[in-house]
């Protein structure tokens, strides 16, 4: 795996010469960036038989060839230190009517399983049975980056149903029209 630490990237400085980064506040950029319409995941992975989860819409299919996605993950959540020891999650896609499964996950600190029903692909990552899809990923990669950090995952396995994605636009749940 590799981990690319941006204060220490010899090129940084060139790439991001001084004054790139300016303060902006994050409550302004909450607002603005709420404008963006996003599908709802619940990120999974396994630690010592242990499940972990947390519900995630900073996520995006980064390459077909190969197949990778990546999801954003602030360090200082339960579910980054459970990524790092896992080495694998599933990023399983939302179906619309599935709000209080996003909520449950969204909530900080470890989450309850025992009343879902999972099963695992490849990497050993739980599956959503009732998802509308997933994909089941080694993580390849950690990207640091301000506050948190990018882990890109290699697609292993996956699968998709039929159905209509969970939405989130400017911090609530949505519905797609027709």
């Amino acid at each position: 795996m590799y981990r690319l630490d941006m204060r220490r990237w010899r090129g940084w400085k060139q790439a991001f010469p001084e004054g790139v980064f300016m303060a902006f506040e994050s409550m302004e950029q909450r607002r603005i960036m709420g404008c963006f319409a996003t599908g709802v995941t619940v990120v999974t992975t396994v630690v010592e038989g242990k499940l972990h989860g947390m519900t995630a819409n900073a996520v995006a299919s980064l390459s077909l060839d190969p197949p990778l996605v990546m999801v954003s993950v602030n360090r200082q959540s339960h579910m980054h230190t459970s990524l790092i020891d896992g080495q694998c999650f599933a990023m399983n896609i939302l179906e619309e009517g599935q709000e209080e499964l996003s909520n449950r996950f969204a909530a900080p600190g470890p989450k309850d399983f025992s009343d879902l029903s999972v099963r695992t692909a490849e990497t050993g990552a739980p599956v959503l049975d009732d998802a509308l899809g997933y994909v089941d990923c080694r993580v390849v990669n950690v990207l640091q980056v301000g506050d948190h950090d990018i882990f890109v995952g290699e697609i292993v396995a996956g699968d998709a149903g039929d159905g209509r994605p969970l939405m989130y636009y400017k911090g609530q749940y949505r519905k797609l029209d027709g």
